[in-house]
């Protein structure tokens, strides 16, 4: 799935939430909200390791019969209220470009991989290392701009949700990441696919 295509279902999904119901499958359940397993894992420590872990295959109500009989349509108000809140964290490669043209502090913090940054990046964003997220951290200004910057837009929301669950207050996601941004912003920068 392209960058774009994924970054739009966290958009368009609102309106199509009714393809979702308790039968679904979980696999159904991840594509129409990509966010789901992060948001079941949060709340119900569901998804996140081998023995809280749920197959494609298995419906949202057997996955809640499972785990404690959780109340499905509850688990469903959940998962669709933490995709709206995904949404809220974006910010589109465009409104980024406005943003940095305001704002000079826009801390730009890459989440890819060391190799990745390295063949390719946006002007002035850092890499995310241990001294970059203790910077952060201990900032003393929780409200600077933070903007997290992945491949094309499926692990920034976890970087993201990782520095607000920690105190930081200003802190986006840049919508389809890297791919997103040389497309739509800047067409020089060189675009890749991971094999």
């Amino acid at each position: 799935m392209d960058s774009r295509r994924f970054c739009g279902r966290l958009e368009a999904n609102l309106m199509n939430e009714s393809n979702v119901n308790p039968q679904s499958p979980m696999s159904a359940v991840l594509e129409n909200f990509p966010g789901a397993q992060r948001a079941l894992f949060r709340r119900y420590h569901i998804g996140g390791c081998s023995s809280c872990g749920f197959q494609p295959t298995e419906t949202l109500a057997e996955v809640c019969a499972r785990n404690g009989n959780l109340d499905v349509a509850e688990v469903l108000t959940h998962i669709r209220s933490s995709h709206e809140q995904d949404a809220k964290v974006l910010i589109s490669p465009q409104e980024l470009a406005e943003l940095l043209k305001q704002d000079p502090a826009v801390k730009l913090v890459d989440v890819r991989s060391r190799e990745e940054f390295e063949a390719v990046n946006i002007a002035g964003s850092v890499l995310l290392s241990q001294a970059v997220m203790q910077e952060l951290m201990s900032s003393g200004s929780n409200n600077q701009p933070v903007v997290v910057i992945d491949h094309a837009g499926k692990n920034g929301l976890d970087a993201a949700a990782y520095f607000m669950g920690h105190g930081l207050q200003n802190v986006r996601c840049l919508r389809g990441g890297l791919d997103a941004w040389a497309q739509e912003v800047d067409p020089k920068l060189r675009r890749y696919r991971l094999g």
